[in-house]
């Protein structure tokens, strides 16, 4: 198994290069960059954009400024200070030196500072990740509880009134979207239009340093109750049907029968063959799970109950071309995916010793 690992990764450095390599070619090939941006705003004089600049810096209009300027806001403007724009951003690189220098910078984890923020992105990351963390981490908890226990009764009751009923709210949670169920527990619960048992926004209330020990926790896990549940129905519906169905095929099988046949106790037979085997297919959805309720899938979550997470800190630096945060976020939850990779194949072998990646790499 150490030599499989090994090899994996190993293996993690070309996929990550190229997922980078991929990412950047395309974000290059984008429009309305930092540059064009600051440009525009520059036009605009935007007092934030000068202070960037510097103090002592002017906004020059040139009539005789180049015509012929490959960015479209340049048209009227100086063009030394469109040279100097360009080297505070670093765009008076060519595109595959810039792209060397950031994967050089990126093997120590120096991601630089925000194009757009007066912040650095380690520091940016590591303010927003306890909302992404606080999201994702209960969820998934939540979620598994839920669907692991109810998915193994729906496949032995197969049928039952218990089945149906609960397959046909199981349907009605994964036809609603999150972002949907997020928006009538606030009407329901946040104070929208009927009660107003729940805070709408942020991780803590405003005194929450104020508060005891055990005031802290309440308020925390207060603020989490309507976005957690928000985000569990979606996961939630499809975790317990794959762990219903994993089972159903794995009971159906001979070995099953015969362990009957030979008067083992059902649960013996349930929990002791097939639990390990029917587990094996939702421990292998689980990195993908993390990643998506950690980062991408709790964006629209998080602006709804205005909780300011990686999510949002990912699609605003999209929005706005901060490509240090941009790219530094893609490096880091990338790697971060890898490795949860790697960490589910580990569990497939703790999960059923008689998995052996080592022989199958061979």
């Amino acid at each position: 198994m150490s030599v499989y690992i090994l090899r994996r990764i190993l293996l993690m450095i070309p996929t990550l290069f190229g997922i980078m390599l991929l990412n950047f070619i395309i974000i290059q090939a984008a429009p309305g960059g930092p540059v064009e941006q600051t440009l525009a705003k520059l036009q605009g004089l935007d007092s934030s954009v000068q202070n960037r600049m510097g103090d002592s810096m002017s906004v020059e209009v040139s009539s005789s400024s180049s015509e012929n300027s490959q960015y479209r806001g340049a048209q009227g403007l100086d063009p030394e200070l469109v040279q100097e724009i360009e080297k505070l951003y670093g765009f008076d690189k060519p595109a595959h030196e810039r792209f060397w220098l950031m994967i050089k910078s990126y093997i120590f984890f120096d991601f630089g500072d925000s194009f757009f923020r007066d912040q650095s992105v380690v520091d940016l990351v590591v303010e927003k990740m306890p909302v992404s963390i606080s999201i994702g981490l209960w969820s998934t908890l939540i979620i598994y509880l839920i669907s692991i226990p109810l998915g193994i009764k729906k496949a032995v009751h197969d049928g039952s009134r218990f089945d149906v009923w609960t397959s046909s709210l199981i349907i009605v949670g994964y036809a609603i979207p999150g972002f949907l169920f997020a928006v009538l527990l606030i009407v329901l619960f946040a104070g929208g239009t009927y009660l107003d048992w729940f805070p709408l926004r942020g991780l803590v209330s405003n005194n929450f340093d104020e508060l005891s020990l055990f005031g802290k926790i309440t308020d925390y896990f207060w603020h989490l109750v309507l976005p957690i549940t928000a985000n569990v129905i979606g996961g939630f519906a499809t975790l317990a049907l794959l762990t219903k169905n994993s089972f159903l095929d794995e009971i159906r099988k001979q070995y099953v029968i015969t362990a009957r046949a030979k008067g083992l106790e059902e649960n013996k037979i349930l929990y002791g063959h097939v639990f390990r085997n029917a587990m094996l297919i939702v421990i292998a959805g689980m990195p993908g799970l993390l990643m998506a309720l950690f980062f991408s899938g709790s964006l629209l979550i998080e602006v709804i109950f205005s909780l300011d997470g990686l999510g949002l800190l990912g699609f605003e630096s999209a929005l706005n071309r901060d490509y240090p945060v941009m790219f530094g976020t893609l490096y880091i939850f990338t790697l971060m995916g890898l490795f949860l990779k790697l960490l589910s194949d580990i569990t497939y072998v703790l999960v059923d010793p008689r998995i052996d990646f080592e022989s199958r790499e061979g």
